[in-house]
């Protein structure tokens, strides 16, 4: 089905045929570096909060399977608006950064508070849940169209691999540290998942908007609200 639907939907640039650059250049460049680990850095919180969630409520708060199961689900039915909507403010702005450090800012402050209320009444902590799940969800596209637009057309493959190189390697290695954490504190497993991103915007703060991506994010160029936010599982 999804092959389906990506040879229906899915079509190329108009135009000619791109001048092929050095594709090896965005390995090298330091902008994709702090790009990629700044936005790795956000993976924590998203990781933190969708692969413990259910185990925590569960098991630490007594929910049922079902019920805690259920948070996990508004989260991803809540986070699918919340791509579409960050893109579109995004392509609005002409801006992927400034979006991007906004949601970081926000992703470890809500994580935080996730942290400090793990204890609290299920009335405040399942609201923080959910706002703390959609928005480490909700700022895949920014990145993803932040990193081709400062790429150019002939890297932008390049590009995003790197850029998901980058991201697979926290998505491979957090999900242990974090359980090894929580195994003895969910509240230090929480503060953890928020130090994320937090870090995460230092990273991203040392950046500048490329010119090429103000342009494009005002004509028809990478739009975070269509291609980039809606095409990514994850």
């Amino acid at each position: 089905t999804g092959a389906v639907i990506a040879a229906v939907f899915i079509r190329g640039a108009s135009g000619g045929e791109l001048e092929v650059g050095d594709v090896t250049r965005p390995l090298h460049d330091p902008y994709m570096w702090r790009l990629g680990t700044g936005t790795g850095l956000f993976l924590l919180a998203q990781i933190g909060i969708t692969g413990f969630v259910v185990l925590f409520l569960h098991e630490q708060r007594g929910l049922s399977k079902e019920a805690a199961g259920a948070v996990l689900a508004g989260i991803y039915v809540l986070a699918v608006a919340a791509r579409i909507a960050s893109g579109t403010v995004s392509d609005r702005l002409g801006s992927r950064l400034g979006p991007l450090r906004t949601i970081g800012v926000a992703l470890a402050l809500l994580t935080a508070c996730v942290a400090v209320t793990i204890d609290a009444p299920l009335a405040l902590l399942i609201p923080l849940f959910l706002g703390a799940g959609v928005l480490s969800m909700s700022w895949n596209g920014l990145a993803y169209a932040a990193a081709a637009e400062a790429a150019g057309a002939a890297r932008t493959g390049a590009a995003l691999g790197f850029q998901q190189t980058l991201l697979g390697v926290v998505v491979a290695g957090a999900p242990p540290v974090v359980a090894a954490v929580a195994a003895h504190s969910w509240r230090l497993a929480f503060f953890l998942a928020a130090a994320g991103p937090a870090v995460g915007v230092v990273v991203l703060q040392r950046l500048r908007e490329p010119v090429r991506g103000r342009r494009l994010a005002r004509t028809r160029g990478t739009s975070a609200s269509l291609p980039a936010a809606r095409r990514t599982p994850d």
